[in-house]
């Protein structure tokens, strides 16, 4: 089968319409029981961009994310006043900024990561054992539809950086 072929028996629209509101329930029951702050969804793509021990500069950041600039500085504003991000000049380039995340936001994550595969550990259980297994033979090419998902939008927003610069 080719890939047209493989794509057209997909029901791409179905898994399309599944996909915000299985991350939205996930990150509901998640939030409720380990009582975590409402963290918008943005900031959350932030924080995992900066694992711990790492830094970058708020450009690096718009780049991997594919996120305006101004929306980045503005995300890690608040992000500082919240506590999750700490913002330093580069001791090596003291033009650059790197930007961290706290101890707390790593904190944070953690906790969401735990009662997120709790959930989800918890609701393939309750399925039939097939269904179980499907899903875990469609890991790796869920994975693979993430990467050339965020590699389109990339791309995408390459483009349009380019038509707007000339």
């Amino acid at each position: 089968m080719s890939p047209a072929e493989a794509s057209d028996a997909l029901d791409v629209a179905r898994l399309s319409g599944l996909i915000s509101p299985l991350r939205r329930s996930l990150l509901r029951a998640a939030r409720a029981a380990e009582h975590l702050p409402d963290i918008p969804d943005a900031q959350i793509e932030v924080l995992r961009a900066l694992p711990a021990g790492t830094s970058r500069s708020p450009v690096e950041l718009a780049d991997d994310l594919s996120l305006n600039r101004t929306t980045v500085s503005n995300l890690l504003k608040s992000m500082e006043a919240a506590g999750l991000v700490t913002r330093a000049p580069d001791v090596a380039d003291r033009r650059r900024v790197e930007v961290r995340a706290s101890t707390k936001a790593h904190r944070l994550l953690e906790r969401f990561d735990a009662a997120s595969a709790g959930f989800v550990g918890e609701a393939i259980a309750d399925l039939d054992p097939a269904d179980a297994v499907a899903l875990a033979s469609a890991l790796p090419a869920l994975e693979r539809l993430r990467d050339a998902l965020q590699d389109r939008s990339r791309a995408a927003r390459g483009i349009r950086s380019a038509t707007e610069a000339g």
